[in-house]
């Protein structure tokens, strides 16, 4: 019998982006050339080719998605023997001038990471046919007939459906927590995975598990407040302490470096909070905050952003969308690492069968957010 978990339907805002200038464009000679609103760096590979990269807010040291994307730069970079340009914005009105000195610096493909740069992406793409384009985390219908646009997108619902049925049964509370960066659906597509994660423990072993701060019926729930809210530490820290003082024992921030304020009130509750980290294993990314991360959502961004450089210098490159999932490995759970004495082998058997369950369709997740 298939098991089917609905998230509700919502509707998503259009976000609109003021894109105004803020950055010069690099010299296609230098190695390095620094703007007023962010940083670029170019670096001397091989010859004939260039890979470039820009950012969302947070940067490439995030501990979050940037960092790991940019890592797959790094790695064509080492392996491709290529050159390399990165620029860095500082906020949403910095995608148009920051991809236009990509262009104007000769790459051969530019790969923008987030959701919020969607707009912008697909514009250049539309007024540069001659350069690849490929984005983190969008699958922008507006670039459904682009042959230079390549989505990398991951359905991390399934993932985070592991995360959540994991949490359910670790937590002494009886309460797990989450919250987000934005309202928006890389955001929210976790979200929706974690509660039905939990509802799927609570229907399976008659639990009475509550999630804080996410409703997935309604698409309601915790974010960080304004502004600049994947960047704000100390409004994460708050919204985790406020799901904290509802109950929650183990939170679930998907919020970017915001998140890392999550992180900061579980280091300090003396081994009464505990987090599940995403995008990338926390207790690589964030190992300072090791000791309380029982695990992590994450997505393969690094891979595929390699393999998108490397098909764009072979010739390969197609405009086909790479989604990642559980079945191709590209997401999943990291490893427990410090809680793994912590973790019954009956509770690891359960998320194998589970992480089948949902790779031959006997689990289907129901969120509006999954990558189509």
């Amino acid at each position: 019998m298939k098991k089917s978990f609905l998230s509700g339907a919502a509707a998503f805002a259009a976000l609109a982006l003021v894109l105004t200038a803020c950055a010069e464009a690099p010299d296609a000679g230098n190695t390095t050339s620094t703007t007023t609103a962010a940083t670029t760096a170019a670096t001397n590979g091989g010859e004939g080719f260039k890979a470039c990269m820009v950012s969302d807010s947070g940067g490439f040291d995030d501990k979050s998605f940037n960092q790991t994307s940019h890592d797959g730069l790094v790695k064509a970079k080492e392996e491709l023997g290529i050159e390399t340009a990165t620029i860095e914005s500082a906020d949403t009105k910095d995608f148009d001038t920051n991809i236009k000195a990509m262009v104007d610096a000769d790459c051969n493909i530019i790969v923008t990471v987030g959701f919020l740069l969607s707009d912008a992406t697909v514009a250049a793409a539309k007024a540069n046919p001659n350069i690849q384009f490929a984005i983190v985390d969008d699958n922008p219908a507006s670039a459904a007939d682009l042959t230079n646009f390549k989505p990398l997108v991951f359905n991390t619902a399934e993932s985070s459906f592991l995360a959540g049925y994991y949490a359910a049964a670790q937590s002494k509370t009886g309460k797990v927590g989450t919250f987000g960066g934005m309202k928006i659906p890389t955001v929210t597509i976790f979200m929706d995975g974690f509660a039905q994660g939990v509802a799927y423990y609570n229907q399976t072993k008659g639990g009475s598990v509550q999630v804080l701060g996410w409703d997935a019926e309604k698409q309601d729930g915790q974010f960080v407040p304004e502004p600049n809210p994947f960047d704000n530490i100390a409004g994460g820290k708050a919204t985790a302490q406020n799901l904290v003082s509802q109950g929650a024992d183990i939170i679930f921030p998907v919020a970017g470096p915001a998140g890392q304020g999550g992180l900061q009130v579980a280091k300090e509750s003396n081994g009464n909070v505990t987090a599940i980290w995403v995008d990338t294993d926390g207790c690589v990314s964030a190992e300072e905050f090791c000791s309380v991360i029982q695990t992590s959502v994450y997505k393969g961004m690094d891979v595929s952003v390699f393999d998108a450089i490397k098909a764009a210098k072979e010739g390969t490159f197609t405009n086909e969308a790479y989604v990642g999932t559980l079945a191709n490995g590209g997401t999943g759970i990291s490893p427990f690492h410090e809680f793994e004495g912590q973790v019954s082998d009956e509770l690891k058997a359960e998320l194998d069968k589970i992480k089948a369950d949902i790779e031959s369709g006997a689990i289907t997740i129901e969120s509006q957010s999954q990558p189509k």
